[in-house]
């Protein structure tokens, strides 16, 4: 994308409304990184859409394939991108060139929403290049808040480590391990920065190691050598290393599958590259992904009460309101993250705002009095910025989805029915609601895997184990799985996990994969 840079300027027009929305959105106490705004073409924006928002990544056939599946479909009719917002700092915003006005009003008040988002959620502390070791503390700030998130800079310096690799080694036998690395990218663990603690590498095992003490009698400095004799010491210290049992790797459970990789595994330097830059991109993605549902409402809340309130006039909020009815609109079958995230975020607003929470307002059961409560506290502001802060969507959802709520949204679950053949409702029970709703959130939906032995069975071989959660491993995934971490440990690998309520061990041994039974 380099050579529209010189292209991609505001027009004056637009400078001056991105100043009028920036004012706005600082004076409702929005806090944001710096935000540059760049407008291209339907075909630039595919582009960069299909490097996931950057205008450079390390070169791969899918990027390709994202390119013609946006292209297609945005002449066809079926999607439209409005906007695009980067994780950065400073943050790129991109707007499409042939919007209407109040379209492009309505995609800056959204993006200084997101940067706000950005900026404030703890999630997204992970993502500062500057953070040293792991967040102790992760609502605690510097003042001022200026961290280094040059996550542009760092994509394209993937790329050139990448293509470097490419020129070396050739692009099919690159493309192939990115191919199994990428295929590996959600073997992470999304809390590990704020865990407190990092894989086991190579070597901590020797820095660990404190050197053997054998007890000595007691005696008096010149009767040392006699009672004590330096020959019988070497012996005992010899015999005790014998004796000591060899130290499991990993010692307890490791859930960043990709790091114990990038730690243990056998790989070539260009190997060990390729796969660091397959996990820090998949890494700086995490906070996205957590916070889906609560950052696009978030956005949604904001766009819809600056525009409305404070920027469009008579004539143009027809035209808001119809475009903004198409980015809230629900469909059967299908959970819309701005609808749920911003109906959310009012409804704690309104709770906040009319007292409607603590311990005299659960304990009172009088239906009539509920309906008409309002202590009139005006904390519902304050309250949603706090919540902004500090919650993801899964305790987002955990916390404040009530049985009025999902009352109200019309809320429900759905799934295949054998009998008639097709999709139905299965309940509009609140309880169910809520649980299929954070099952579907919770890991992002994907299964918990964790490494737990190096030398299973003392072969060599890797061992990890699938915490079964109700949902049995896609055969099919499992076998694709195992086949890219072979690729990788170069020697076999197996995960324990039960299949129909039966714990088996699936193994690949590089030639042909296996299920047998395991005790668990």
């Amino acid at each position: 994308m380099s050579k529209f840079a010189l292209n991609t300027a505001l027009p004056r027009y637009l400078r001056a409304e991105q100043e009028r929305v920036e004012a706005v959105a600082r004076e409702y106490g929005l806090d944001f990184f710096p935000v540059i705004f760049e407008i291209l073409t339907y075909d630039q924006m595919n582009e960069i859409a299909a490097y996931g928002g950057f205008p450079s990544r390390y070169p791969h056939w899918r990027y390709g394939m994202e390119y013609e599946q946006l292209s297609k479909s945005y002449e066809y009719g079926l999607s439209k991108i409005y906007e695009m917002v980067i994780n950065n700092n400073p943050s790129y915003a991109y707007l499409l060139e042939g919007n209407s006005l109040t379209d492009q009003k309505l995609v800056m008040a959204h993006v200084y929403a997101h940067v706000d988002f950005f900026k404030n959620n703890f999630c997204f502390r992970s993502t500062d290049l500057d953070q040293k070791g792991n967040i102790i503390d992760p609502v605690r700030k510097t003042s001022p808040y200026d961290p280094d998130r040059r996550w542009i800079d760092k994509m394209a310096n993937h790329g050139s480590r990448v293509a470097r690799h490419i020129e070396r080694h050739g692009i099919n036998k690159v493309e192939d391990f990115i191919d199994r690395c990428l295929s590996l990218e959600n073997l992470i663990d999304p809390w590990q920065p704020f865990s407190g603690r990092g894989t086991t590498k190579k070597g901590d095992e020797e820095e660990d190691e404190k050197p053997i003490e054998v007890p000595r009698l007691r005696a008096k400095e010149y009767m040392e050598s006699f009672i004590n004799p330096e020959e019988y010491i070497e012996a005992k210290k010899k015999q005790l290393a014998r004796d000591k049992p060899e130290r499991k790797v990993p010692e307890r459970p490791e859930r960043d599958v990709l790091g114990f990789l990038l730690d243990h595994a056998p790989l070539e330097r260009w190997e060990r590259d390729v796969l660091e830059v397959i996990r820090d991109e998949a890494l700086y993605f995490v906070p996205q992904r957590q916070t889906k549902i609560m950052n696009e409402g978030w956005a949604a809340y904001w766009h819809s009460k600056i525009l409305t309130e404070k920027i469009l006039d008579a004539s143009e909020i027809i035209d808001y309101a119809d475009n903004n009815a198409g980015v809230m609109a629900t469909a059967p079958g299908r959970l819309n993250p701005y609808k749920v995230g911003v109906e959310l975020f009012r409804y704690i607003e309104e709770r906040w705002n009319k007292g409607r929470f603590g311990r005299e307002w659960e304990e009172c059961n009088d239906l009539d009095a509920k309906r008409s409560w309002d202590m009139r506290l005006g904390l519902g502001r304050q309250k949603i910025f706090q919540v902004r802060a500090l919650y993801n969507d899964v305790t987002f959802i955990d916390e404040f989805l009530t049985p009025d709520f999902v009352l109200e949204q019309k809320l429900y679950t759905f799934g295949f029915s054998g009998r008639n053949d097709r999709f139905e409702i299965e309940s509009r029970q609140f309880r169910d609601v809520k649980e299929k709703l954070l099952f579907s959130l919770t890991n992002f939906g994907d299964p918990y895997i964790r490494v737990i032995d190096a030398n299973h069975q003392n072969r060599g071989e890797l061992l990890l184990e699938h915490q079964h959660g109700g949902v049995d491993l896609r055969a099919d995934y499992a076998r694709e799985t195992l086949v890219s971490l072979v690729r990788c440990w170069k020697r076999p690998v197996s995960v324990a996990t039960r299949l129909d309520n039966k714990p088996v061990l699936l193994r690949y041994d590089g030639k042909e994969h296996s299920m047998t039974p395991y005790k668990l």
